[in-house]
């Protein structure tokens, strides 16, 4: 079971994050497990964790399609702040829009960041892949 010290689940649909949730009871060992309904509440949130010294996530699960701030807004912002960790962020959509997969591929040309695209629904076995850090 992989350790974990801290997950952050961006996305608005609670059976989505309850199915994220449970699978990784499973796969991870994590105790902090944060989620954020947007974009916006994420990035406020990861910001006020840097600020207060506080571990920021090692593993991100982000939707795209959010109210307020979507997916791209968010990993607009969150790519330009000051992390000394590599983050693994993983897109979790249901989207099968071309623009969405080039979006994604321009943001791995951005950031040292790990970015993956994986599309819904996920499965346990996915989870325990995805949530792998280096």
């Amino acid at each position: 079971m992989n350790k974990i010290e801290s997950i952050c689940i961006i996305d608005d649909d609670p059976i989505t994050v309850f199915g994220i949730q449970k699978m990784l009871s499973l796969v991870v060992d994590c105790s902090d497990i944060t989620v954020y309904r947007n974009g916006k509440l994420a990035i406020e949130g990861i910001k006020k964790r840097i600020e207060e010294n506080k571990k920021t996530p090692q593993v991100i699960f982000l939707d795209i399609n959010m109210p307020i701030m979507d997916g791209w807004q968010f990993l607009d912002e969150f790519i330009t702040l000051n992390l000394t960790d590599k983050v693994r962020v993983n897109i979790i959509t249901s989207s099968i829009d071309t623009l969405d997969l080039q979006n994604w591929e321009d943001f791995k040309k951005k950031t040292a960041h790990t970015i993956t695209f994986n599309n819904k629904p996920i499965r346990k076995e996915h989870v325990a892949e995805i949530t792998k850090i280096a």
